[in-house]
């Protein structure tokens, strides 16, 4: 679970190699809040998809306790940090399927 964890860190904090680039504390200290916020961030929404898979008829009594137990939201395979992030502030991420 760290090792996931550090690799998360890895992939987001990618610039200058992964190292703070000051020597002042408060701003060493900032830069890893906000690298924490950023992970517990990418786990909220990753929990949110996974529980909307699961909640799909199909998936229902597939996944054993044993199944449920290894679900873990530290996923990062879908983050691209190289790629274009358009942003439109006036519409919402849908996380839910949107009923047909």
């Amino acid at each position: 679970m760290i090792e996931n964890w550090n690799s998360g860190n890895a992939l987001i904090f990618y610039g200058k190699s992964g190292e703070f680039s000051s020597n002042r504390r408060d701003e060493q200290e900032m830069s890893m809040l906000c690298l924490h916020l950023l992970q517990v961030a990418i786990v909220y929404v990753n929990t949110l998809m996974i529980q909307s898979i699961l909640a799909r008829p199909e998936w229902r009594g597939r996944l054993t306790d044993e199944d449920r137990r290894a679900l873990c939201p530290l996923l990062f395979e879908h983050i691209q940090p190289y790629g274009l992030f358009p942003l439109d502030l006036n519409t919402r991420m849908s996380i839910e399927e949107d009923a047909a």
